[in-house]
């Protein structure tokens, strides 16, 4: 198996904290995704509302996949970690989601939790997506 590190430089670094926003099976052509958050390169937040962080999160996630080969049309599977209850935040983040995915229907599954990296930070978005073009020869 050979691994494909991808961190886009207009991304915050992932070095200090020994991770990748995402890996490349280029043996498989499967690309998994670190949680994507809204953060700047210094660790900032930039909205501090659900639907805003959803948003940047899914840009950002976006952003990884295009330079990873991938796209969010070929996302397999969503994993949305919601800081409380997921269900007291559908009305904010089903038009976001909507939006992003535009008719594209991955598996998704909606996750609350405690805490997140760091007190900020309302959600984080990690996905599994296929490369758009895979030769595996």
């Amino acid at each position: 198996m050979t691994i494909k590190y991808i961190n886009p430089n207009s991304l915050y670094d992932t070095a200090p904290f020994g991770m990748s926003h995402a890996t490349v099976d280029t043996d498989s052509g499967l690309v998994f995704v670190s949680g994507q958050v809204d953060w700047d390169k210094e660790h900032q937040i930039s909205d501090p509302t659900m639907a805003g962080q959803a948003a940047i999160a899914m840009e950002n996630l976006s952003l990884v996949l295009n330079k990873a080969g991938a796209a969010l049309d070929t996302v397999l599977q969503l994993r949305i970690y919601v800081r409380g209850e997921i269900s007291d935040h559908l009305d904010a983040l089903i038009p976001v989601l909507a939006e992003h995915l535009a008719g594209h229907r991955p598996a998704l599954t909606g996750i609350g939790v405690a805490s997140l990296a760091s007190a900020d930070l309302l959600l984080e978005i990690e996905a599994t997506a296929k490369l758009r073009k895979h030769d595996a020869s």
